[in-house]
Order: structure tokens, then sequence, then C-alpha cells
């Protein structure tokens, strides 16, 4: 085994097939930059992963690969180890096997890494046989073993430091060694602890003998813990110094940003500070600054659906609506048809409230109502760019629609979204803003209404024979004994039956016999009913579709395609 650990990881990448020698010689150039280990430096900079990393270690050193999803830690186990010293190297202790007790079985994503190996040995008494896994997976088993107990430790701390404070007079918030304070840890861990399990916001809600915090993940909030209301204070001070507002208002809703990065990936974060009758309440939304640049085959679209995407997008002029509520992954959409029509050919200007991901080779610009940069007078101005492709972050009114219009119609592609239930509805809604329907029937060239579904869990989801309802629902004759799914609860989904979203869509590109609809005036009804006779699928008849094959559950349907 020594000879192994002789061997450098840069020579076993290579060897292994994960990196190239010309790939190292980069990786090594910007290790001196950042400082970093050789492997964090060749993840980040994009040259390999750390699943391909991983798998070139197992190969060349021999060390089995371990899926962290797979195993349950005994209480023994993980008390075997103080949780401080296995976050300090990135590991975790698993198993020690009934037939041979002085073997301790612990997961590394560097094998090599003597130094831990030397401590967890000393520390357990026990021969350390080291098992392969990615520094995410690890992270994340930490988390989910240890991250509460995390938590509450720097709660303790933060209220003995405030009792003592209250005897001093002074306040650890200001302390020298702020970066070391336990409010200050506390909200970096609530944060990185939302990242792990998946969540898109943390809500911080003060009532009357509690703080309440909840995490939403795949659309559903959770309750993740309650505090004494004596910690809100300085919570809340915290979170406004890091995103950028002012500590001394407290009457007044507020927003801020925050940037921060969790294991090694950047996230923006957006708050929004509102007073409440027992306090201020804050909701955090989390981005991952790549994670709404997706490739359009993950967005989740059938084939016949990725065909009519494509085609709409390669119009060189018109308006692409992306239509649908708060959190149906309205702007992933847009930014996934941005990022397929961004090139070196065309010029791409956006302007979006906020700029939610940057993206290399489009020009941004943010709106600031203050300096009275709206959604409508940046358009002027962007006109005047010479732009071939425009994207609105949201039409909020007629002048912002007239503009958009008299944009397509002057040759430009203009992609934006609206808030409105279904795919037919949205051509109403135009007419609604003051746009004649000729004037909406010649810009528009597709419509895509969507929802997100939560995706059933793989690990404990069970079949069964849905009841008449059900059936009725999903078209089934009564005596039809086809099998769906539905969510059962398993550690790996923290009970919930689901792990993931995925989008549902109705996708409806206006075609000739569309426009002749929508040119006189026609209503939602027949426009639907036109679209539907050219092969458009609903919501509904997309979610059916996900149910039949397992994806997701008849409640997930019903709730994204009740009126469709």
């Amino acid at each position: 085994m020594e000879l192994k650990r002789k061997k450098r990881l840069g020579d076993i990448l290579i060897d292994g097939g994960a990196i190239t020698p010309e790939q190292l010689s980069q990786g090594l150039a910007k290790q001196k930059e950042t400082g970093h280990k050789l492997g964090v430096t060749l993840v980040e900079t994009g040259i390999t992963t750390e699943e391909a990393i991983a798998n070139a270690l197992s190969n060349q050193l021999g060390y089995e690969i371990i899926n962290l999803n797979d195993i349950e830690l005994d209480e023994q186990i993980k008390h075997i180890v103080d949780e401080k010293i296995l976050m300090k190297y990135g590991v975790l202790p698993f198993e020690i096997p009934a037939d041979n007790p002085n073997i301790l079985k612990v997961a590394m994503s560097d094998p090599m890494d003597l130094a831990a190996i030397d401590d967890l040995s000393i520390i357990t008494n026990l021969t350390v046989e080291p098992y392969v896994s990615t520094p995410k997976a690890i992270s994340m088993a930490l988390d989910r073993y240890y991250g509460q107990n995390e938590l509450e430790s720097q709660l303790d701390e933060y209220t003995r430091g405030k009792e003592q404070d209250e005897l001093d007079e002074t306040d650890d918030m200001y302390s020298e060694d702020v970066n070391n304070s336990p409010i200050v840890q506390l909200v970096k861990t609530m944060i990185e602890s939302a990242v792990r399990k998946r969540s898109s916001d943390i809500h911080i809600e003060p009532m009357e003998r509690q703080v309440r915090i909840r995490y939403r993940i795949d659309g559903t909030l959770y309750e993740q813990k309650t505090y004494s209301p004596r910690i809100l204070p300085a919570l809340v001070a915290r979170i406004k110094i890091i995103g950028g507002m002012d500590i001394a208002e407290k009457r007044k809703p507020q927003d801020g940003r925050i940037t921060q990065i969790v294991d090694r990936m950047e996230y923006d974060i957006r708050v929004s500070v509102l007073p409440t009758v027992y306090g201020e309440k804050i909701v955090m939304r989390l981005t991952s600054k790549t994670a709404l640049t997706k490739d359009k085959k993950d967005l989740g679209l059938n084939p016949e659906e990725l065909k009519v995407f494509d085609h709409i997008i390669s119009n060189p002029h018109g308006i692409l609506l992306v239509t649908g509520p708060t959190g149906s992954g309205k702007s992933t959409t847009l930014y996934t048809a941005l990022s397929e029509l961004n090139s070196s050919e065309v010029n791409i200007i956006t302007v979006e409230d906020p700029v939610e991901a940057n993206i290399d080779g489009i020009n941004q610009v943010q709106t600031n109502n203050k300096a009275n940069l709206t959604f409508a007078s940046a358009l002027r101005s962007i006109l005047r760019q010479d732009p071939d492709i425009i994207m609105i972050g949201e039409i909020r009114d007629g002048e912002t629609a007239g503009i958009a219009v008299q944009a397509s119609i002057t040759g430009h592609l203009v992609v934006s979204t609206l808030h409105t239930n279904s795919a037919a509805s949205t051509i109403t809604r135009l007419a609604d803003m003051g746009i004649e329907p000729y004037l909406i029937a010649d810009s528009t060239v597709g419509i895509i209404a969507q929802r997100l579904v939560r995706r059933l869990c793989p690990t404990c989801k069970e079949e069964y024979e849905p009841d008449e309802e059900e059936k009725e629902i999903l078209g089934l004759a009564p005596d039809d004994h086809t099998k769906i799914f539905r969510p059962k609860g398993c550690k790996f989904c923290d009970e919930t039956g689901y792990k993931g979203r995925i989008g549902v869509y109705e996708i409806m590109e206006v075609t000739h016999d569309l426009k002749n609809v929508i040119a006189r005036g026609g209503n939602a009804d027949e426009i639907k009913e036109q679209a539907l006779k050219e092969g458009m699928n609903t919501l509904r008849m997309s979610a059916t579709r996900y149910v039949m094959e397992g994806i997701t559950s008849v409640t997930e349907m019903k709730k994204v395609s009740f009126d469709t």
C-alpha cells in the first residue's frame, strides 16, 4: 500500500485516462495561482470531473469505490470520530467489519492523504481501510449525518456567548474575530445545509415563541428547525450585513444579494426582508450560477417536443414566450434557449430584473427603477445597439409588450416570459394588454407553457393499481389493470417519496392556420382547439405521460394540470 501512496495524483490521472499531460500542465499552473489541491483545481477549471478522478484512483490504486447512498451509519460509527475532524479532512468512516473489528472502513476523496489516515488511526486505534468517493458525495453524507449537530452546537455557542455578552455589555457580532463568531458560522452552515438538501429557498420566520426555519425542496416547504427568538436580531443583522442592506432600518422591506461558494460551486442568493408583527421575516432564494444553463436535453422535453423547440428558436425573428407561475422553471428554459442561440455571429442583449446567471458572450442589462431604467426604457436603448436576439426578463405591461412586438416585426428574435396558465391564454393576455390581434398573429412564433413536477424517488417508489377515480383522470378503462407508482419515503429522499423535479410542457408553435385564428380575434378555447388539431400536447397530457412512465405520481399530475 505504501508504494501506491507514493505515486503522484497527476500521474495516476494520466495513467487512468482522466486527463492528458497537457491538461496536467494547465492544472499545475493554475494550482500555483490558487494554492488549492490539484484535484480541486482540475475540477474547478473544468479539465475533469470528480467522478473521473474517483474512477482513476480506484482503477490505478485498487481501492474500491463506495456509493454512500447505499449505506446507513450505525450509532457507534457516528460517534467514533469527532465531526470536526471528519469535516476538516473531508472523510467519512462508514463501517467496522463484524469479522475484523480492528479495521475501520473510510470513504475518502483522496485515499493517499496520509495525514488523514494517520490521524484517524491514532484517534480510533484502528487500521484505516480507504474507499474512494467524490468530495461532493462525502460533503452531502456529512451534512446528512452531522449537519444538524453542527447547527445546534453553533446555536449553543451563540447562546452562551450572548449570555456572557449581557454580563460584559459587549456584542460578539462586532468582535475582532467576526468571521469565526458563532452567528456568522450559523448563517454560513445554514446556507450550506440548504444547498446540500437541494433547497431553492430558505425561510426564516419569527413567531411569538420561536423562530422557524423552513427549506423549500422540490417546490414544497419542509420545517428544519425551530430556535429561540433571542437569536433573531443577530441572525437578521448578519444576513443584512452580507446582503448589503441597512441594518438600522427595521420598519421597511429590503432586498439584498449574497454570493457564497458551497462545495466549490458559486451560489447567487437573493434576500428579501419583510417586517412582521414578531420581527423581520427573511427569505433567501438560492441559485447556482450554472444551474440555469442546462443542456436542452436535460429540460425533460420528449423527442417530438425537442424537435418543435428547435424549430421555434431557429426563427430569425418573432416572439417566443415562456409562460407559467413563479417557480415553474421559466428562467431555466429561457437561459437554455439563449445558450443554444449564443454564437459569435449574433448579438444577444438581455434586460432582466434581476440578472440571474451570467453567460459568456451575452450582453446583460439589469433594470434599475431608481434610475428609470425599466424594461420599456431599456428596450428602446437596446434597439439602437444593433441586436439580433433580445431577451426580456418579463413582459409586465402593455408598453413593454408593444415594444417587443415592434422589435420582432422589424427583424429581431425576442424571447420573454409571461404569467399565464396555458399557451392559448397567453394570446388573450397580450390582447388584454392592448396589442392588436393581427400584430400578435404576425409577431408570435411560439409559446411554451410549463410547470415542474416532483420526480418519484427511484429507491422507494412503490407500484400499485390505480383506483377508479385515478383511472378516470388518466383516461384508463375501468377494467384496465395497468400499474403506476406512488411515493413511499426512505432515507435517500428524507422520507418525502420524491427526489428532484422535471419539466412538464405545453408547446404551441404558431403555424399559418393558428395565425388565422389569432388574427380574427379567436378566444383561448378556439386557439387551443386549433393547436390540438395540429398535434400540441397539453400540460395534462404531458403530465399523464410521466405518470404512466413511473416518473411522477397522480397527486403531482393533478397539481400542475388541474385546469387544463
